[in-house]
Protein backbone atom coordinates (compact mmCIF):
# COMPACT_ATOMS: atom_id res chain seq x y z
CA UNK A 1 0.00 0.00 0.00
CA UNK A 2 2.99 2.44 0.69
CA UNK A 3 4.87 1.47 -2.25
CA UNK A 4 1.17 2.47 -4.58
CA UNK A 5 0.42 5.44 -2.72
CA UNK A 6 4.13 6.41 -3.54
CA UNK A 7 3.79 6.14 -7.22
CA UNK A 8 0.18 7.53 -7.07
CA UNK A 9 0.74 9.82 -10.13
CA UNK A 10 2.60 7.49 -12.26
CA UNK A 11 -0.22 4.95 -11.34
CA UNK A 12 -3.01 7.58 -12.36
CA UNK A 13 -1.07 8.72 -15.69
CA UNK A 14 -0.66 4.76 -16.52
CA UNK A 15 -4.70 3.80 -16.11
CA UNK A 16 -5.83 7.44 -17.66
CA UNK A 17 -3.71 6.13 -20.67
CA UNK A 18 -4.85 3.07 -20.71
CA UNK A 19 -8.34 4.31 -20.45
CA UNK A 20 -7.68 6.84 -23.41
CA UNK A 21 -6.12 3.88 -25.74
CA UNK A 22 -9.10 1.28 -24.64
CA UNK A 23 -11.82 3.55 -26.03
CA UNK A 24 -10.03 4.36 -28.91
CA UNK A 25 -9.55 0.68 -29.97
CA UNK A 26 -12.63 -1.08 -28.39
CA UNK A 27 -15.26 1.64 -27.99
CA UNK A 28 -17.97 3.07 -30.36
CA UNK A 29 -18.80 6.91 -30.01
CA UNK A 30 -22.25 6.14 -30.61
CA UNK A 31 -22.71 4.11 -27.07
CA UNK A 32 -23.10 7.87 -25.87
CA UNK A 33 -26.60 8.30 -27.62
CA UNK A 34 -27.90 4.74 -27.92
CA UNK A 35 -30.75 3.15 -26.86
CA UNK A 36 -28.89 -0.19 -26.51
CA UNK A 37 -26.20 0.34 -24.45
CA UNK A 38 -23.03 -2.44 -24.18
CA UNK A 39 -22.92 -3.88 -20.68
CA UNK A 40 -19.40 -3.06 -20.04
CA UNK A 41 -20.28 0.72 -20.89
CA UNK A 42 -22.95 1.09 -18.44
CA UNK A 43 -19.70 -0.94 -15.70
CA UNK A 44 -17.28 2.04 -17.64
CA UNK A 45 -20.60 4.90 -16.08
CA UNK A 46 -21.20 3.14 -12.72
CA UNK A 47 -17.46 3.53 -11.61
CA UNK A 48 -16.94 6.82 -13.27
CA UNK A 49 -20.23 7.70 -11.42
CA UNK A 50 -19.22 6.17 -8.26
CA UNK A 51 -15.78 8.05 -8.00
CA UNK A 52 -17.09 11.01 -8.71
CA UNK A 53 -20.21 10.69 -6.03
CA UNK A 54 -17.63 9.85 -3.62
CA UNK A 55 -15.13 12.86 -4.24
CA UNK A 56 -18.51 14.78 -4.21
CA UNK A 57 -19.07 13.08 -0.99
CA UNK A 58 -16.77 14.96 0.94
CA UNK A 59 -16.14 18.40 -0.46
CA UNK A 60 -18.75 20.46 1.96
CA UNK A 61 -17.63 18.87 5.11
CA UNK A 62 -14.20 19.02 4.14
CA UNK A 63 -13.90 22.58 3.15
CA UNK A 64 -15.96 23.30 6.02
CA UNK A 65 -13.88 21.59 9.02
CA UNK A 66 -10.68 22.67 7.38
CA UNK A 67 -11.11 26.31 7.18
CA UNK A 68 -12.76 25.96 10.94
CA UNK A 69 -9.74 24.03 11.97
CA UNK A 70 -7.61 26.54 10.61
CA UNK A 71 -9.15 29.00 12.52
CA UNK A 72 -9.77 27.11 15.49
CA UNK A 73 -6.12 27.11 15.45
CA UNK A 74 -5.51 30.41 16.19
CA UNK A 75 -6.93 29.82 19.98
CA UNK A 76 -6.02 32.47 21.88
CA UNK A 77 -8.00 36.12 20.81
CA UNK A 78 -5.22 38.36 21.54
CA UNK A 79 -3.27 36.47 18.32
CA UNK A 80 -6.16 37.86 15.72
CA UNK A 81 -6.50 41.35 16.99
CA UNK A 82 -3.18 42.07 17.04
CA UNK A 83 -1.93 39.98 13.72
CA UNK A 84 -5.03 38.80 11.77
CA UNK A 85 -5.26 42.50 10.13
CA UNK A 86 -1.75 42.23 8.83
CA UNK A 87 -1.60 38.69 7.77
CA UNK A 88 -5.20 38.65 6.12
CA UNK A 89 -4.16 42.13 4.10
CA UNK A 90 -1.17 39.85 3.09
CA UNK A 91 -3.26 37.07 2.29
CA UNK A 92 -5.80 39.29 0.35
CA UNK A 93 -3.05 40.69 -1.59
CA UNK A 94 -1.11 37.82 -2.63
CA UNK A 95 -4.20 36.05 -4.03
CA UNK A 96 -4.85 38.87 -6.07
CA UNK A 97 -1.66 39.19 -7.21
CA UNK A 98 -1.80 35.53 -8.81
CA UNK A 99 -5.41 35.87 -10.05
CA UNK A 100 -3.78 38.59 -12.08
CA UNK A 101 -0.86 36.38 -13.69
CA UNK A 102 -3.66 34.20 -14.41
CA UNK A 103 -5.74 36.11 -16.20
CA UNK A 104 -2.92 37.44 -17.82
CA UNK A 105 -2.66 33.92 -18.88
CA UNK A 106 -5.82 33.58 -20.05
CA UNK A 107 -6.07 36.62 -21.98
CA UNK A 108 -3.01 37.06 -23.76
CA UNK A 109 -1.37 33.35 -24.01
CA UNK A 110 -3.82 30.58 -23.52
CA UNK A 111 -2.89 28.05 -26.03
CA UNK A 112 -6.22 26.10 -26.19
CA UNK A 113 -8.00 28.88 -27.41
CA UNK A 114 -7.61 28.12 -31.27
CA UNK A 115 -7.52 24.09 -30.48
CA UNK A 116 -10.38 22.19 -32.22
CA UNK A 117 -10.86 20.01 -29.05
CA UNK A 118 -14.18 20.00 -27.86
CA UNK A 119 -16.25 17.96 -25.17
CA UNK A 120 -19.69 17.18 -26.72
CA UNK A 121 -22.31 17.22 -23.75
CA UNK A 122 -26.31 17.75 -24.30
CA UNK A 123 -28.35 19.52 -22.10
CA UNK A 124 -30.12 15.96 -21.27
CA UNK A 125 -28.46 12.71 -22.89
CA UNK A 126 -30.29 9.71 -22.51
CA UNK A 127 -27.69 6.74 -22.14
CA UNK A 128 -29.43 3.33 -22.01
CA UNK A 129 -32.65 4.51 -20.56
CA UNK A 130 -30.87 4.68 -17.00
CA UNK A 131 -28.06 6.83 -17.13
CA UNK A 132 -28.59 10.66 -17.22
CA UNK A 133 -26.02 13.02 -17.66
CA UNK A 134 -26.92 17.27 -17.55
CA UNK A 135 -25.07 20.10 -17.64
CA UNK A 136 -25.30 21.77 -14.29
CA UNK A 137 -26.67 25.24 -13.68
CA UNK A 138 -24.85 28.03 -13.67
CA UNK A 139 -24.17 30.99 -10.88
CA UNK A 140 -21.63 32.68 -13.22
CA UNK A 141 -24.02 33.62 -16.78
CA UNK A 142 -22.55 35.22 -19.97
CA UNK A 143 -25.15 37.69 -19.44
CA UNK A 144 -24.66 38.87 -16.33
CA UNK A 145 -22.38 41.84 -17.02
CA UNK A 146 -23.45 43.56 -13.91
CA UNK A 147 -21.17 43.76 -10.63
CA UNK A 148 -24.31 44.53 -8.83
CA UNK A 149 -25.94 41.41 -10.04
CA UNK A 150 -23.17 38.98 -9.43
CA UNK A 151 -22.30 40.56 -5.70
CA UNK A 152 -26.22 39.49 -5.15
CA UNK A 153 -25.62 36.26 -6.50
CA UNK A 154 -22.96 35.49 -4.36
CA UNK A 155 -24.49 37.22 -1.13
CA UNK A 156 -27.27 35.02 -1.40
CA UNK A 157 -25.67 31.93 -2.11
CA UNK A 158 -23.27 32.87 1.13
CA UNK A 159 -25.47 33.43 3.47
CA UNK A 160 -27.42 30.36 3.37
CA UNK A 161 -28.60 28.18 6.87
CA UNK A 162 -25.15 26.11 7.40
CA UNK A 163 -26.81 22.52 7.54
CA UNK A 164 -28.56 23.50 4.02
CA UNK A 165 -25.33 24.25 2.69
CA UNK A 166 -24.13 21.02 4.09
CA UNK A 167 -26.39 19.29 2.29
CA UNK A 168 -26.72 21.01 -0.97
CA UNK A 169 -23.24 21.24 -1.24
CA UNK A 170 -23.44 25.15 -0.93
CA UNK A 171 -19.71 25.43 -1.00
CA UNK A 172 -19.84 28.98 -0.98
CA UNK A 173 -22.22 29.42 1.57
CA UNK A 174 -20.00 26.54 4.27
CA UNK A 175 -16.95 29.00 3.29
CA UNK A 176 -19.22 31.82 5.13
CA UNK A 177 -20.21 30.01 7.89
CA UNK A 178 -16.78 28.39 8.71
CA UNK A 179 -15.47 31.77 8.86
CA UNK A 180 -18.10 33.20 11.27
CA UNK A 181 -18.10 29.94 13.45
CA UNK A 182 -14.36 30.19 13.57
CA UNK A 183 -14.28 33.59 14.39
CA UNK A 184 -16.84 33.44 17.35
CA UNK A 185 -15.17 30.29 18.68
CA UNK A 186 -11.43 32.30 19.13
CA UNK A 187 -12.82 35.18 20.81
CA UNK A 188 -15.13 33.00 23.14
CA UNK A 189 -13.98 29.97 24.20
CA UNK A 190 -11.15 29.33 26.20
CA UNK A 191 -8.17 27.50 24.75
CA UNK A 192 -8.50 24.19 26.28
CA UNK A 193 -11.99 23.71 25.21
CA UNK A 194 -12.90 20.79 23.53
CA UNK A 195 -14.55 21.37 20.66
CA UNK A 196 -11.45 22.54 19.48
CA UNK A 197 -9.91 19.10 19.72
CA UNK A 198 -13.12 18.02 18.37
CA UNK A 199 -12.59 19.23 15.11
CA UNK A 200 -8.95 18.34 15.04
CA UNK A 201 -10.21 14.75 15.12
CA UNK A 202 -13.02 15.59 12.48
CA UNK A 203 -10.29 16.43 10.27
CA UNK A 204 -8.46 13.65 10.85
CA UNK A 205 -11.05 10.94 9.72
CA UNK A 206 -12.42 13.26 6.40
CA UNK A 207 -8.59 13.34 5.17
CA UNK A 208 -8.05 9.67 6.36
CA UNK A 209 -11.30 8.57 4.09
CA UNK A 210 -10.44 11.07 1.53
CA UNK A 211 -6.68 9.30 1.39
CA UNK A 212 -8.46 6.27 0.76
CA UNK A 213 -10.83 7.35 -2.27
CA UNK A 214 -7.71 9.28 -3.69
CA UNK A 215 -5.58 5.49 -3.46
CA UNK A 216 -8.12 4.13 -5.60
CA UNK A 217 -8.66 7.14 -8.10
CA UNK A 218 -6.16 5.21 -10.81
CA UNK A 219 -9.32 3.13 -11.58
CA UNK A 220 -11.58 6.10 -11.30
CA UNK A 221 -9.70 8.06 -13.87
CA UNK A 222 -9.63 4.84 -16.48
CA UNK A 223 -13.51 5.42 -16.69
CA UNK A 224 -13.19 8.95 -16.47
CA UNK A 225 -10.91 9.43 -19.48
CA UNK A 226 -12.46 6.28 -21.48
CA UNK A 227 -15.96 8.18 -21.59
CA UNK A 228 -14.04 11.30 -22.58
CA UNK A 229 -12.77 9.24 -25.51
CA UNK A 230 -15.82 8.88 -26.51
CA UNK A 231 -17.22 12.72 -26.10
CA UNK A 232 -14.13 14.40 -26.92
CA UNK A 233 -12.99 15.46 -30.39
CA UNK A 234 -9.81 16.49 -31.15
CA UNK A 235 -6.53 15.32 -29.14
CA UNK A 236 -6.90 16.06 -25.66
CA UNK A 237 -3.59 14.95 -24.54
CA UNK A 238 -1.35 17.57 -26.36
CA UNK A 239 -4.16 20.02 -24.72
CA UNK A 240 -3.70 18.96 -21.43
CA UNK A 241 0.16 19.44 -21.59
CA UNK A 242 -0.04 22.56 -23.00
CA UNK A 243 -2.52 23.32 -20.02
CA UNK A 244 -0.35 22.27 -17.73
CA UNK A 245 2.90 24.10 -19.37
CA UNK A 246 0.47 26.84 -19.11
CA UNK A 247 0.13 26.76 -14.95
CA UNK A 248 3.21 25.38 -14.75
CA UNK A 249 5.10 28.74 -16.17
CA UNK A 250 2.35 31.01 -14.18
CA UNK A 251 3.27 29.20 -10.66
CA UNK A 252 6.61 29.97 -11.39
CA UNK A 253 6.37 32.94 -12.01
CA UNK A 254 4.36 33.67 -8.53
CA UNK A 255 6.91 31.46 -6.82
CA UNK A 256 10.42 32.50 -8.02
CA UNK A 257 9.62 36.51 -8.86
CA UNK A 258 6.42 37.68 -7.30
CA UNK A 259 7.05 36.42 -3.58
CA UNK A 260 10.88 36.69 -3.20
CA UNK A 261 9.94 40.97 -4.55
CA UNK A 262 7.59 41.13 -1.39
CA UNK A 263 10.17 39.08 0.89
CA UNK A 264 12.80 41.66 -0.12
CA UNK A 265 10.67 44.65 0.43
CA UNK A 266 8.35 43.89 3.39
CA UNK A 267 10.78 41.40 5.00
CA UNK A 268 14.28 43.20 4.63
CA UNK A 269 16.19 39.19 3.28
CA UNK A 270 16.99 38.70 -0.88
CA UNK A 271 16.43 35.99 -3.09
CA UNK A 272 19.01 33.84 -2.54
CA UNK A 273 19.32 33.82 1.30
CA UNK A 274 15.77 33.11 1.11
CA UNK A 275 15.58 30.05 -0.81
CA UNK A 276 18.95 29.05 0.83
CA UNK A 277 17.50 29.15 4.50
CA UNK A 278 13.60 27.76 3.30
CA UNK A 279 14.65 24.98 1.03
CA UNK A 280 14.30 22.35 4.11
CA UNK A 281 10.27 23.12 3.69
CA UNK A 282 9.81 23.96 0.53
CA UNK A 283 11.73 20.30 -1.05
CA UNK A 284 9.35 18.50 1.99
CA UNK A 285 6.49 20.62 0.36
CA UNK A 286 7.57 19.36 -3.10
CA UNK A 287 7.77 15.48 -1.74
CA UNK A 288 4.92 15.55 0.24
CA UNK A 289 2.21 17.99 -2.06
CA UNK A 290 0.92 18.75 1.41
CA UNK A 291 1.24 22.19 3.18
CA UNK A 292 -0.27 20.19 6.47
CA UNK A 293 2.29 17.43 6.50
CA UNK A 294 5.22 20.02 5.81
CA UNK A 295 3.91 22.44 8.60
CA UNK A 296 6.31 21.34 11.86
CA UNK A 297 9.37 21.73 9.60
CA UNK A 298 8.24 25.35 8.00
CA UNK A 299 7.25 26.82 11.47
CA UNK A 300 10.68 25.46 13.07
CA UNK A 301 12.62 27.08 9.73
CA UNK A 302 11.04 30.45 10.70
CA UNK A 303 11.56 30.60 13.68
CA UNK A 304 15.39 29.19 13.52
CA UNK A 305 16.36 30.77 10.22
CA UNK A 306 14.37 33.57 10.01
CA UNK A 307 14.06 34.97 13.33
CA UNK A 308 9.62 34.62 13.64
CA UNK A 309 8.56 34.34 16.88
CA UNK A 310 6.55 31.38 18.46
CA UNK A 311 3.21 33.71 18.55
CA UNK A 312 3.62 34.72 15.10
CA UNK A 313 4.01 31.22 13.84
CA UNK A 314 1.44 29.79 15.64
CA UNK A 315 -0.54 32.17 14.17
CA UNK A 316 0.24 32.59 10.56
CA UNK A 317 0.59 28.86 9.94
CA UNK A 318 -2.33 27.11 10.98
CA UNK A 319 -4.15 29.85 9.06
CA UNK A 320 -2.30 29.89 6.07
CA UNK A 321 -2.07 26.41 5.35
CA UNK A 322 -5.79 26.85 4.82
CA UNK A 323 -6.44 30.31 3.78
CA UNK A 324 -3.42 31.14 2.14
CA UNK A 325 -2.99 29.36 -1.34
CA UNK A 326 -2.08 31.56 -4.10
CA UNK A 327 -0.97 28.44 -6.60
CA UNK A 328 -4.24 27.31 -5.88
CA UNK A 329 -6.12 29.94 -6.57
CA UNK A 330 -4.13 30.35 -9.81
CA UNK A 331 -4.80 26.94 -11.14
CA UNK A 332 -7.98 26.94 -10.21
CA UNK A 333 -8.88 29.80 -11.98
CA UNK A 334 -6.99 28.84 -15.34
CA UNK A 335 -8.71 25.34 -15.20
CA UNK A 336 -11.78 26.40 -15.19
CA UNK A 337 -11.44 28.48 -18.25
CA UNK A 338 -9.61 25.88 -19.73
CA UNK A 339 -12.43 22.91 -18.99
CA UNK A 340 -15.02 25.68 -20.40
CA UNK A 341 -13.33 26.14 -23.46
CA UNK A 342 -13.54 21.79 -23.86
CA UNK A 343 -17.31 21.62 -22.81
CA UNK A 344 -18.41 24.87 -25.10
CA UNK A 345 -19.25 26.86 -22.44
CA UNK A 346 -19.36 30.70 -23.11
CA UNK A 347 -17.45 33.26 -21.08
CA UNK A 348 -17.53 36.84 -21.94
CA UNK A 349 -14.78 39.05 -19.83
CA UNK A 350 -17.17 39.55 -17.13
CA UNK A 351 -17.57 36.16 -16.62
CA UNK A 352 -13.77 35.25 -16.62
CA UNK A 353 -13.15 37.62 -13.70
CA UNK A 354 -15.87 36.49 -11.62
CA UNK A 355 -14.69 32.64 -12.15
CA UNK A 356 -11.15 33.90 -11.13
CA UNK A 357 -13.19 35.45 -8.08
CA UNK A 358 -14.62 32.03 -7.19
CA UNK A 359 -11.25 30.10 -7.58
CA UNK A 360 -10.24 33.01 -4.99
CA UNK A 361 -12.98 32.22 -2.86
CA UNK A 362 -12.70 28.55 -2.88
CA UNK A 363 -9.27 28.96 -2.72
CA UNK A 364 -10.18 29.68 1.01
CA UNK A 365 -10.46 26.36 2.88
CA UNK A 366 -9.23 24.18 0.45
CA UNK A 367 -7.71 21.03 2.51
CA UNK A 368 -3.94 21.26 3.08
CA UNK A 369 -3.47 17.50 2.00
CA UNK A 370 -2.28 16.07 -1.54
CA UNK A 371 -5.20 17.19 -4.51
CA UNK A 372 -6.92 19.16 -1.67
CA UNK A 373 -7.07 22.18 -4.11
CA UNK A 374 -9.94 19.52 -6.27
CA UNK A 375 -12.43 19.78 -3.66
CA UNK A 376 -12.88 23.84 -3.96
CA UNK A 377 -12.57 23.21 -7.59
CA UNK A 378 -16.09 21.75 -7.67
CA UNK A 379 -17.25 25.42 -6.85
CA UNK A 380 -15.86 27.03 -9.18
CA UNK A 381 -16.47 24.02 -11.82
CA UNK A 382 -20.70 23.92 -10.68
CA UNK A 383 -20.08 27.83 -10.85
CA UNK A 384 -19.07 28.15 -14.47
CA UNK A 385 -21.83 25.00 -15.76
CA UNK A 386 -18.90 23.21 -16.18
CA UNK A 387 -19.93 19.07 -15.30
CA UNK A 388 -17.98 17.97 -12.39
CA UNK A 389 -16.00 14.40 -14.50
CA UNK A 390 -13.84 17.34 -15.93
CA UNK A 391 -12.45 16.99 -12.43
CA UNK A 392 -10.84 13.60 -13.39
CA UNK A 393 -9.57 14.99 -16.78
CA UNK A 394 -7.30 17.31 -14.89
CA UNK A 395 -6.02 14.48 -12.38
CA UNK A 396 -4.19 13.03 -15.38
CA UNK A 397 -2.02 15.54 -14.86
CA UNK A 398 -2.87 17.55 -11.59
CA UNK A 399 -0.42 15.58 -9.46
CA UNK A 400 2.90 17.13 -10.85
CA UNK A 401 1.38 20.18 -10.84
CA UNK A 402 -0.41 19.71 -6.99
CA UNK A 403 3.39 19.16 -6.09
CA UNK A 404 5.06 22.01 -7.40
CA UNK A 405 1.63 24.73 -6.49
CA UNK A 406 2.43 22.94 -3.09
CA UNK A 407 5.68 24.52 -2.93
CA UNK A 408 4.65 28.06 -3.64
CA UNK A 409 1.86 27.47 -1.22
CA UNK A 410 4.58 27.19 1.57
CA UNK A 411 7.13 29.37 0.24
CA UNK A 412 4.14 32.43 0.79
CA UNK A 413 3.52 30.67 4.15
CA UNK A 414 6.53 31.31 4.98
CA UNK A 415 7.36 34.74 3.28
CA UNK A 416 3.56 35.61 5.04
CA UNK A 417 5.01 34.88 8.41
CA UNK A 418 8.00 37.05 7.98
CA UNK A 419 5.79 39.88 6.45
CA UNK A 420 3.74 39.77 9.97
CA UNK A 421 6.87 39.40 12.27
CA UNK A 422 8.63 42.50 10.37
CA UNK A 423 5.64 44.62 10.32
CA UNK A 424 4.72 43.87 14.07
CA UNK A 425 8.63 44.91 15.08
CA UNK A 426 8.17 48.38 13.13
CA UNK A 427 5.00 49.26 14.84
CA UNK A 428 6.50 48.13 18.51
CA UNK A 429 4.01 45.71 19.26
CA UNK A 430 4.66 43.41 21.73
CA UNK A 431 3.70 39.44 20.63
CA UNK A 432 2.50 38.33 24.54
Amino acid sequence: MKKIKLNLAVWVAIFGVFGYMSAAIFADPTWVTSENTPEFYKLILLIKDVFIQSLKMLVAPLIFFSLLGGLAGIKEAWKLKKLGGIAVTYYVSTTLIAILIGLTVVFFIHPWKNSSVRVNVQKSQSIGGDYHTKKPKKMIDAKDNSIITVVHKILKTSLTNPLESLVTNNILGLVCAALLIGLAMVTSLRTDSQLFLLIEDINRILTTILGWFITLSPIGIFAIVFDFKLKVTGDLFTQLFAFAAVVFGATLVHGAIVLPIIAKIFGGIGPITLFRKIANPLFIALGTSSSSATLPVTMKTCEEELGVSKAVSGFVFPLGATMNMDGTALFEGIAAIFLAHLYGVELTTFTIFAIFFMSMISSIGAPGMPSGSMSGMQMVLLAAGIPLEAIGILLVIEKPLDTFRTAVNVEGDIIGALVVQKTMERRNIQLT
